[in-house]
């Protein structure tokens, strides 16, 4: 049975997982993070994405944990309601759609459950160097001992180890969009019941949304600033509260909380473009290989297709005794015109969501069944 290390226990990596497993072969998941990780942003699974989890016989599970807005509000520096919309939030778009809006940290839970006994999961560690020859691809682990594998995924995102170590620097692939966003949790002070709050003054503004049966908030902070940005620690919560120290309403009691949270998360709004997704043995999936960025809303989506597809083409490779090499590029010229759509989303309008005309086609831009 041919092996595969899945670099990266997110939506992709462990999605990759169960479907890799389903088409006979044995994966083995490594993540840096102790278990699954928790905090995060709300996520979308939209149009054909939805058909994914319904073909991995999850659609009745997600749905469970959905969100469960009402509406959203947006308001100006004093509180003042200026508009209100019972119809859409930014969020999720239209609230009457078939879309699915949920935690990620719910989807990456019911996703590594339903691959537990099919997959091999190994947490706090990650790959340090890669090595390949005729017989595999030699892996260096940061803590545990070498091991060699048949083919290796980068599932682990924006900043890809794997990316790295096996097409080059970071640099050469990342195009900043010249945002930056932060997100944290914080307990519901505001009294919010399923409806966000957003607020935005110049090139700064946030957004506030209730989960957890309104017992916590999700807070995502976003300012326009082509400067780097630093992504954890005390440096970058002071960055960011310095960044958002202008703005009022509810900014003071939002940044106490920013201070105390636990589930702290910031990084630069960025899209990730390469020629190609494969070299050798190593293949890149979602944001490692076409990070759309958090403004397109559709990184779940592109995480859950490709990953659809590519166990796909791995499978019936197999199936027919060919090598990896074909099934890579069949899976890239399947994803690649859905990528295209779907990364263009996040400029098709600076500063807002895109159509619901353009959001609508690329959802379904792609077939999950082979031609």
């Amino acid at each position: 049975m041919k092996t595969v290390l899945i670099s990266g226990g997110g939506v992709a990596g462990t999605a990759l997982a169960h479907l890799l497993h389903r088409n006979g072969f044995a994966p083995t998941v490594v993540e840096l993070a102790p278990g699954p990780r928790a905090g995060g942003q709300a996520v979308d699974i939209r149009g054909v994405a939805l058909d994914v989890v319904e073909r991995m016989g999850l659609g009745e599970q997600v749905r469970a944990v959905r969100t469960r807005m009402r509406g959203m509000s947006v308001v100006d520096a004093d509180g003042n309601e200026v508009h209100r919309s019972t119809e859409a939030t930014y969020s999720s778009g239209r609230l009457d759609s078939g879309d699915v809006e949920l935690l990620r940290e719910d989807l990456v839970a019911i996703l590594t459950e339903h691959a537990s006994g099919e997959a091999e999961f190994v947490h706090g560690d990650s790959i340090a160097a890669l090595r390949e020859d005729e017989h595999g691809i030699h892996v260096a682990f940061e803590r545990g001992r070498p091991r060699t594998f048949d083919l290796v995924v980068g599932a682990d995102g924006l900043h890809s180890r794997v990316r790295r170590l096996a097409f080059g620097p970071e640099g050469r692939f990342l195009h900043p969009l010249g945002t930056h966003v932060a997100i944290f949790e914080a307990d519901n002070f505001l009294g919010l019941e399923d409806w966000q709050v957003w607020h935005r003054d110049g090139e700064a503004g946030y957004g506030v949304y209730p989960v957890r049966d309104n017992r916590e908030l999700r807070v995502t902070f976003g300012w326009r600033s082509e400067e780097p940005v630093e992504r954890d620690g005390d440096a970058a919560r002071t960055l960011v509260a310095e960044r958002m120290a202008e703005l009022r309403w509810e900014t003071p009691r939002l940044l106490a909380a920013l201070h105390r949270s636990t589930g702290f998360y910031a990084d630069a709004m960025a899209q990730i473009h390469l020629d190609r997704w494969s070299a050798g043995r190593a293949v890149l999936l979602g944001d490692a290989g076409y990070c759309a960025s958090p403004l397109s809303g559709q990184g779940t989506g592109l995480a859950l297709v490709g990953a659809h597809l590519l166990a796909d083409e791995l499978g019936r490779a197999r199936a027919a005794g060919e090598g990896h090499a074909p099934a890579f590029d069949r899976y890239e010229r399947r994803m690649r015109p859905f990528v295209d759509l779907n990364q263009a989303l996040a400029t098709e309008n600076p500063g807002g969501p895109a159509s619901e005309e353009s959001v609508g086609r690329a959802k379904n831009a792609i077939s999950l069944d082979a031609n």
